[in-house]
């Protein structure tokens, strides 16, 4: 699972001219679920976006998480992340979990961030969204997490 976390001032989701979600500061992340991916990954991920300290203290050092300084959070699932562009001008797309897969995930992740935090807006899974956000530093990082070795 892939998530590229951005700082915003603000930010929001566009589906035909109409605003699906919206936040203010917080974290704009962008999702990509892969094919061995599961629940734990999410569960797991979505712990790091809750206490990854990319927020600036009082001293201008990124100290504090996105709990602490009480921000919100807006989910957007882009499947492209996924994609193994190692070779070629083309890239392939088979690392990327199959739709029906990405769209359960996506849909878990939704539910367990607002059953867990409530401040969570998102974009559409399988939609053509325009998202518009002000990336604040600007302060960008790759997350990814482990496969299950089961």
């Amino acid at each position: 699972m892939i998530g590229v976390l951005q700082r915003v001032s603000d930010a929001r989701v566009d589906i035909e001219g109409e605003t699906i979600g919206k936040i203010g500061k917080g974290l704009l992340v962008y999702i990509a679920f892969e094919r061995d991916d599961t629940e734990h990954q999410a569960d797991h991920l979505l712990r790091r976006l809750f206490e990854y300290r990319v927020f600036p203290d009082a001293t201008g050092k990124m100290n504090l998480s996105l709990k602490g300084v009480l921000g919100s959070l807006l989910l957007v699932p882009q499947f492209t992340l996924a994609a193994d562009t190692r070779t070629g001008t083309r890239p392939s797309f088979s690392p990327a979990a199959p739709p029906p897969q990405g769209r359960l995930l996506y849909e878990y992740m939704i539910n367990a961030a607002r059953a867990d935090y409530g401040n969570v807006a998102c974009g559409k899974f399988g939609t053509d969204m325009k998202v518009v956000s002000t990336n604040d530093g600007p302060v960008t990082f790759i997350l990814r997490t482990a496969q299950d070795r089961q």
